[in-house]
């Protein structure tokens, strides 16, 4: 139970650029103050939290243990089961990106349907798509605090086709009902044709943490799916957080024995 609490701070204090104290830790997971001061004292002392003053941040051991590591090849192979059988449900293009700490997103893995022809999978990973002509970039920009959101959108959106958003006043406002509605979608915004919906997959903390996303034509994947494949996403997300973290739910409280 130690190693959870644990993993909740530090998953915690990673949101926290600028770093937090041991009280505002604590509070965001649910954790006694004695207890996170203790776990952030272990954890300073092996070099996995720094602390300068009163607030703590990630220390340098987690860069030194990272450096050698794929992020991600383990996690694709883990999720891709879920992929698979949520592209075989709808028939069409399913993929799973996350974003990067500069605000960019990477495509790790990805599906196909019965519907599909002539796309290979691995043609998809690493793939990387414009944050405001994208569905998955709407879900990122949605996430940002809105002042870094103005700082990140150039004063001249590139425009893909003759429906992309270039206007920022417009895309401010779809980003705005984005976060009250929990989806984006892209309607020939990107390619002449394509339509895709996506939805944020999130850790404990509420951070976002991959993105999951509905790829298909609009001659056969009109806005009256939607409703229907967002249910079906949904069930995919929850699927695709206990195979990012076997067995979290029963961890969710952490100051249970």
């Amino acid at each position: 139970m130690h190693v959870i609490r644990g993993v909740l701070l530090l998953r915690e204090l990673a949101r926290h650029e600028s770093g937090a104290t041991v009280t505002e830790l604590a509070a965001a997971v649910g954790l006694a103050r004695p207890t996170a001061f203790r776990l952030l004292n272990s954890f300073e002392q092996t070099g996995f939290v720094d602390r300068v003053d009163s607030k703590y941040t990630l220390g340098w051991e987690f860069a030194r243990l990272a450096r050698p590591a794929d992020p991600y090849d383990g996690l694709a192979s883990r999720i891709q089961p879920a992929l698979d059988e949520l592209a075989r449900a709808l028939g069409e293009t399913v993929t799973l990106s996350v974003p990067t700490p500069s605000h960019e997103l990477e495509l790790i893995a990805a599906a196909t349907g019965s519907q599909v022809v002539g796309v290979s999978v691995e043609s998809l990973v690493g793939q990387h798509w414009p944050l405001h002509a994208s569905s998955t970039g709407k879900i990122v920009l949605a996430d940002m605090p809105v002042k870094r959101l103005q700082e990140r959108l150039p004063d001249e959106l590139e425009a893909f086709t003759p429906d992309t958003i270039t206007d920022r006043k417009v895309l401010l406002k779809e980003l705005q009902q984005v976060r009250e509605q929990g989806y984006s979608v892209i309607d020939n915004e990107l390619e002449e044709g394509l339509l895709s919906v996506s939805r944020p997959v999130r850790d404990s903390a509420g951070a976002l943490v991959a993105i999951l996303t509905v790829d298909a034509p609009r001659y056969r994947f009109g806005r009256d799916r939607i409703p229907a494949t967002l249910q079906h996403m949904q069930q995919a997300s929850e699927e695709l957080k206990q195979l990012m973290w076997p067995g979290w739910e029963s961890s969710e409280s952490p100051e249970s024995p």
